[in-house]
């Protein structure tokens, strides 16, 4: 007798040979059992999932001596000719060799006849969207009130083709790709049945070059028996299909996780003078790191990620290495090189530049982290307001302001309330600027210096002196008074001023020195840098303050300006 093909000699025979997809099978036993068959399915689905063999069990279902029934014998002359694909009442056409209007034609005069010998004529159509307009015209009036005795169903990996006329007069199934675990799971029934030696790990390889489609998958591993016999390692599927071995690709992963860009560089060279195929590498790094991100968000059981028990250990570890921000940082980047990978003249530059941007945003600090140290330097910087030990402080110098913006603050004394501005001035004039746009570039020269009562002081530098003019229009001072009020929590007023050419205002320190009548003369204060002289890196280093934020994000004064 003939050798069969692995893919043929384990085709179902059953709708329970189905593999992983239940949800179609199930519905089509219901079906059966309450005697509500339709007339037109539509079976969607990518490339060996099962589409034309569960259109075959379906013609056997309704068709068999026993029938209808959801489990046909798979012994009478029906069952045996429609497994057989020679049964004149089961008709299996190739609509991509079959597209013309004549050939529809042809079918609808037929189908008005009745079955030679089944209950029902069955026309199954592979492929359908391949009919051309007007045969898909043609058939539409017998597929919407065909013979009692047909019954329609269509195959299709390309749904959107298909007209919505069509679409719209038969019952769709979306058949989904296969799991890598249930395809391990049936290429070692099949393995074991044919008596072929074939390790865990080569059977894993092959389930993820078929990319969930079975009929690939077994066809693969007739290949593989064809080429090694009756002994199957992992490095024989990687010789033969181009793949990279599972343990190669977790030390890559990890390698991105750790930021050990040498390794991960270095990897890629040595997969790329092996020959491996760069484009697929970089979609199972993909997945990897979606898989990764799954597990660090949601905890997922082997269940919920359909993978094999030994990956999802390989999973859960490489979880435990980086922070979930960074890993989807990761996917984000490749991703990006996935989608541009197929075009690249370089494959192998391509991937190495991606996995050197992968290693930096694994190494690199988050956003999340970023404002988690805002915090604690906010709070530090509370503390460090505080007067040393030892030395009595004022009533005003304990208190201090909340440091979130837009929230009802309690305001302790002037100075406190100007450091309050100062901190918040790139938001007020942020907020400023959503009612009087044209504020807000004179703004972003000017600062606050002080709080005397109701009153506002925001200074100007003398080069900027004309900015005080455009910006006193009452539009203008009613915005920002309503803003200032906002954040200082009481009703207040603005008072725009120009500064001395002598003064200068660091930061956010009180300046008294005005060209405005209304300005007292004030002596300094011990914060207060002396008159005339300005300050410089080495005072700003002895600052508290600054000393802090320096020592916090190990930084260095680079220049000041004042």
């Amino acid at each position: 007798m003939a050798y069969e093909v692995l893919a043929r000699k384990w085709r179902p025979q059953q709708f329970d040979d189905v593999v992983g997809q239940g949800h179609v099978t199930q519905t089509l036993k219901n079906a059966i059992t309450s005697n509500r068959v339709a007339h037109a399915y539509l079976f969607v689905g990518p490339r060996g999932v099962g589409k034309t063999s569960t259109a075959r069990i379906l013609a056997k279902a309704i068709n068999c001596e026993k029938g209808p029934t959801p489990e046909p014998c798979g012994k009478c002359a029906a069952c045996l000719e429609i497994a057989a694909g020679n049964c004149l009442d089961v008709l299996e056409i190739d609509a991509a060799s079959n597209t013309g209007v004549d050939n529809v034609r042809d079918l609808r005069e037929n189908a008005r006849y009745a079955p030679a010998r089944c209950p029902f004529k069955v026309y199954i159509i592979d492929e359908v969207h391949m009919l051309s307009v007007q045969a898909f015209n043609a058939l539409l009036k017998t597929l919407e009130e065909p013979p009692a005795h047909v019954k329609f169903i269509f195959a299709t990996t390309e749904p959107q083709k298909v007209p919505a006329t069509i679409l719209s007069r038969c019952q769709r199934f979306d058949l989904r790709r296969i799991s890598t675990r249930d395809i391990v799971e049936r290429l070692t029934e099949i393995a074991k049945t044919e008596k072929v030696n074939v390790d865990p790990d080569a059977l894993l390889a092959i389930a993820r070059g078929a990319e969930g489609g079975l009929r690939d998958a077994e066809s693969a591993l007739d290949q593989l028996i064809a080429f090694r016999g009756k002994t199957i390692r992992e490095e024989d599927v990687l010789a033969v299909f181009g793949l990279v071995a599972r343990q190669t690709l977790d030390e890559l992963m990890e390698a991105v996780l750790k930021g050990d860009v040498a390794t991960a560089v270095r990897r890629v060279g040595d997969l790329d003078r092996n020959g491996k195929d760069l484009q697929r590498l970089v979609f199972e790094l993909l997945e990897q790191a979606r898989h990764i991100v799954i597990c660090q968000y949601t905890g997922a059981d082997p269940v919920g990620l359909e993978l094999t028990e030994a990956q999802v250990e390989s999973i859960r570890r490489q979880a435990a290495l980086c922070d979930p921000g960074r890993v989807l940082r990761v996917v984000d980047i490749l991703t990006e090189v996935e989608s541009r990978i197929r075009y690249a003249l370089s494959r192998r530059a391509l991937l190495e530049t991606a996995l050197i941007r992968s290693g930096r945003a694994t190494t690199s600090v988050t956003l999340d982290e970023l404002l988690a140290r805002l915090n604690q330097l906010k709070a530090g910087l509370g503390q460090s307001s505080k007067e040393p030990s030892g030395r009595k402080s004022s009533p005003a110098s304990k208190e201090s302001p909340a440091a979130a913006p837009g929230r009802v603050r309690e305001a302790a004394g002037a100075q406190d309330e100007v450091a309050l501005l100062a901190e918040s001035w790139l938001d007020i004039v942020e907020r400023v600027s959503h009612s009087a746009p044209l504020a807000k570039a004179y703004l972003l020269d000017a600062k606050p210096v002080d709080v005397e009562g109701a009153r506002v002081v925001v200074s100007f530098d003398p080069e900027f002196a004309g900015n005080k003019e455009k910006i006193e229009y009452s539009r203008n001072l009613k915005v920002i008074n309503k803003v200032m009020s906002e954040i200082l929590n009481r009703e207040v007023a603005v008072e725009f001023r120009v500064l001395d050419a002598k003064a200068t205002v660091p930061g956010d320190i009180k300046v008294k020195n005005m060209t405005s009548p209304e300005t007292a003369p004030a002596s300094e204060s011990a914060t207060e840098k002396p008159k005339g002289r300005s300050r410089s890196t080495q005072d700003w280093v002895k600052n508290p303050t600054v000393k802090k934020a320096l020592e916090l994000f190990n930084g260095d004064i680079v220049d000041v300006r004042e």
